[in-house]
């Protein structure tokens, strides 16, 4: 994967197989501790102790339609390629949480990529799940949440084109702000 925003995009879609109703995406850059965090959180059905510990493995996935799983992997790859970590906990009906580390400043970190249209398709893509995102930098910090959206759209659906471009450009916006003031 070329950027963390597909990263991103396939573990919340992992998320969205397992039944989530709610997703939860922070991104955290500390340039005082060098470090960026990304964490994804869901509500689905979880994994128990054996399949936590295979998750890691690409040749293990729950997916009827193939026999690898590369998201995790490749995530972890991309973590230890720029000196960070991953970690992932679940409980069977708790959901799933990843958390992958990385030199903020290191060579062969991936960029972040288009967070906006990432979540503008993942959204478009499951308009009825509650997605929360939220992006600290050095202190500032912006959060997006789909429920907030909806409200304010009254009638108009989160798939609609419409919907998308203005998702975009609330994130876009959004991390922007934090950028100049950080």
């Amino acid at each position: 994967m070329e950027d963390m925003s597909l990263h991103l995009l396939d573990i919340a879609e992992n998320s969205v197989e397992a039944g989530a109703k709610r997703i939860d995406v922070r991104v955290e850059e500390n340039s005082r501790l060098d470090l960026l965090t990304l964490k994804i959180s869901d509500d689905g059905r979880g994994m128990d102790k054996v399949l936590l510990k295979k998750a890691m493995d690409p040749f293990v996935t729950t997916k009827k339609t193939r026999r690898i799983g590369l998201g995790l992997p490749l995530l972890a790859q991309a973590a230890e390629a720029a000196g960070g970590t991953i970690a992932l906990s679940s409980r069977p009906g708790r959901g799933t949480k990843v958390r992958a580390t990385f030199r903020l400043s290191h060579i062969d970190r991936q960029p972040l990529g288009d967070i906006a249209q990432t979540l503008a398709v993942l959204i478009a893509g499951h308009p009825d799940i509650e997605i929360r995102y939220a992006h600290r930098t050095d202190g500032w910090t912006y959060v997006f949440n789909t429920r907030n959206f909806r409200a304010q759209l009254e009638s108009v659906s989160l798939a609609t084109p419409q919907a998308m471009a203005l998702i975009k450009k609330d994130i876009n916006d959004g991390l922007t702000r934090i950028r100049r003031t950080s």
